[in-house]
């Protein structure tokens, strides 16, 4: 057998007398227990002059339920009175009768049964199917059932001017055989019902459905749909009575005002279309319950975040409001009581609600679904202030365009905001990425940085700090100079530096110095500029060549700083480089620049010309020559003819001399042309150049 555990099926307390008469038998329902208060008789002695054990009783307390079999086999029963002193008789007819004509019972029993353990019924070892008054025999023969039969069952607290205990009744069923009930058929319910409500702390007490007042308009048929739980052919009825519930009287078909302490009881009923008089259709499952207040209770909140940067918004996480302190909620975030309440845009992210200072609105929806609103206000931390600002470093002399900048110098923010970090850019300063690690020695151009600035609530601002490099600062006036070698200057740095200092050692504007290399640091305000100056020897000219024709002599120059002086005595000077009319001899030429320094000096010879020479081996004018010039360096006479082709060189190899002949022969009489070419024996070597002609008279 199988006993239904959710449900109470014909549960105690029957106290309707429709159910004394046959006609409006109660259906047994499967083989679950029966307990039952029987109370006065039907409208009809249908037990007097019946036939049966009981004609001469009658009824008293009675009830009679039909029984149809599902499972045929054996059937027995025990009927026990919960008090000893209550007499129970009873009587079964069938079977497939009907009230109308009953017959005689098939089992009968009124034998008085009182005192200890005063139970009745069918059991498998009693013979007898008969139990007149009076006998002490409480149990008859079991019956032998087949699948589909009904029978009736007739039951009575007997009742006398000597015996007058009423007491409630179980009734157990028992044997092989089993009572049909679309309860327990698979194939009529196919999921199991689901009672409303959820169990109570007491598992006695009757399950509760949440409410979410005290008091409340509540439209059972709201409860249905999940008791029946999908199950075809079933409905739900609700009473305020248990008998109710069990006959179905009195059902309540509209919403009402219901509160927490009135207990209610749904009844399951079965309807076979198909069968309209089938006695399942008199099954019935009963529960009770009652309503609990499940409203809940929140309270407003403030939620306070950064507004950081000053942005006029900030991150709030409006999970974290403390509105409830009840676990299983769900909370539903809107900007207006209006969205609230027409369910339309909802804050979908409410851990990371970027907004102003400003109201939410959510609203908190308890497991049963009650619900209360509450007040998030939204609130800033007090800003972070910060203030740009501009540091001037002095540059750094290895390279003038950066500066070493201390940044935590920077006063972007009042004594109370300490936490500062540093980054080159705006986004870095926002994504807290590249922070410079060595802010008190920042080495860097002009230019910006950022500094981020938190205060005791994690809040932060972001101030910017301009860099400026203080560029060095050089004297306009003082320059590199040229001075002869043996001459001195005076190196003037110039007014409006804060302090001199040279590399000599001198403190003041101006130094007089000679030839060389010198620096000053010249202070301005804070920085100090190095600034090198030169002192350079004037470059001196060169004779670059000299040209001795006849009695004139030309001086070539180069280098120095034009315009060249000459003189060959250094008193007098002139400005031209030629020096005529002077005769054979030694002689000094002196040259300078227009700087004026110490001449410089080339000794030169104006040699003795030779025009004509008669080589007749007489002695006299026979050959040129020049050998009292052999001392000179790279000394060498060309001799050209008359078309300048060269036809003779006199060098140190033939001493210097020409005798007129050419591979010795005698040339031509004619004028020839020669040059004679060396260089002074001075530091550089001057060139000299001195041409001249030579009539050759040769007799034939």
């Amino acid at each position: 057998m199988r006993k239904t555990l959710l449900f109470i099926l014909l549960c105690i307390s029957h106290t309707f007398y429709s159910q004394a008469d046959c006609a409006s038998a109660l259906a047994v329902c499967g083989n679950s227990n029966i307990t039952y208060s029987p109370s006065g008789y039907g409208t009809i002695k249908e037990l007097v002059n019946s036939g049966s054990c009981l004609d001469a009783t009658g009824e008293h307390n009675s009830i009679w339920y039909k029984i149809t079999i599902a499972n045929g086999g054996t059937l027995t029963f025990d009927l026990v009175p919960n008090n000893p002193d209550a007499d129970y008789d009873w009587a079964i007819f069938g079977p497939n009768v009907n009230c109308g004509s009953l017959g005689a019972p098939i089992r009968c029993n009124a034998a008085t049964v009182i005192g200890p353990g005063p139970a009745t019924g069918l059991n498998m070892t009693s013979t007898i199917t008969n139990a007149l008054g009076g006998s002490l025999t409480p149990y008859c023969k079991y019956l032998d059932v087949l699948p589909g039969q009904t029978y009736y069952l007739f039951i009575d607290n007997w009742v006398s001017s000597t015996s007058s205990t009423t007491a409630p009744f179980s009734l157990t069923w028992g044997g092989t055989a089993t009572l049909a009930s679309p309860f327990t058929d698979p194939n009529i319910q196919t999921y199991p019902f689901i009672p409303p409500g959820v169990s109570p702390a007491n598992p006695s007490d009757p399950r509760e459905v949440v409410i979410c007042s005290s008091s409340v308009l509540f439209d059972f048929s709201t409860l249905s749909p999940g008791i029946i739980n999908g199950n075809q052919h079933f409905s739900v009825s609700y009473h305020t009575t248990q008998n109710d519930a069990l006959t179905g009287n009195n059902p309540i078909t509209t919403p009402i005002t219901v509160n927490t302490t009135t207990v209610f009881y749904y009844s399951i009923s079965y309807t076979d279309a198909a069968n309209p008089g089938n006695p399942l259709n008199k099954c019935k499952q009963v529960g009770k319950f009652k309503f609990k207040d499940g409203s809940i209770t929140v309270k407003n909140a403030t939620l306070t975040e950064c507004n950081n940067n000053n942005a006029g918004t900030a991150l709030f996480d409006l999970t974290t409001a403390d509105v409830i302190g009840i676990p299983n909620v769900t909370k539903k975030y809107y900007h207006t009581m209006a969205d609230l309440n027409a369910g339309t845009n909802e804050i979908t992210t409410p851990t990371a609600f970027v907004s102003a200072e400003g109201t939410i609105y959510v609203k908190v929806i308890s497991e049963f679904g009650c619900f209360s609103v509450a007040k998030i206000t939204l609130k800033f931390h007090p800003v972070v202030v910060v203030n740009e600002t501009t540091l001037r470093s002095c540059f750094i002399e290895t390279n003038s365009a950066t500066a070493s900048f201390n940044l935590i110098n920077a006063s972007v923010t009042g004594p109370q905001n300490t936490v500062k970090k540093y980054y080159p850019s705006l986004s870095d300063a926002i994504n807290q990425t590249n922070e410079i690690p060595t802010p008190a020695n920042y080495i860097a151009p002009n230019g910006v940085v950022y500094v981020r600035v938190l205060n005791a609530q994690g809040c932060y601002a972001i101030a910017k700090i301009t860099l400026v490099v203080i560029p060095p600062v050089y004297s306009a006036i003082l320059k590199d100079k040229i001075i002869c070698a043996e001459d001195k200057t005076i190196l003037d740095a110039g007014p409006g530096f804060k302090s001199y200092e040279w590399s000599t050692g001198a403190t003041t504007q101006t130094i007089n110095v000679g030839i060389g290399v010198y620096w000053v640091k010249l202070k301005t305000g804070e920085c100090v500029t190095t600034q090198t100056v030169k002192v350079i020897a004037s470059e001196q000219p060169v004779v670059s060549s000299i040209d001795i024709t006849n009695s004139s002599v030309t001086v070539s120059v180069i280098g120095g700083n034009p315009a060249y002086k000459y003189s060959l005595d250094n008193i007098v000077w002139q400005d031209s480089n030629v020096f005529s009319n002077l005769p054979r001899g030694d002689y000094k030429i002196f040259v300078k620049d227009a700087y004026d320094c110490d001449p410089i000096v080339v000794e030169i010879v104006v040699p003795n010309l030779i025009n004509v020479i008669t080589p007749n081996a007489d002695g006299i004018n026979d050959v040129i020559d020049y050998s009292a010039l052999g001392g000179k360096q790279n000394l060498i006479i060309n001799v050209f003819d008359r078309y300048g082709t060269k036809i003779h060189q006199a060098d140190k190899l033939n001493g210097y001399k020409w005798d007129g002949t050419v591979a010795g022969r005698r040339v031509p009489t004619g004028t020839y042309w020669y040059s004679v070419l060396w260089n002074e024996n001075d530091k550089k070597s001057t060139p000299v150049k001195f041409t001249g002609w030579v009539l050759v008279k040769n007799r034939e």
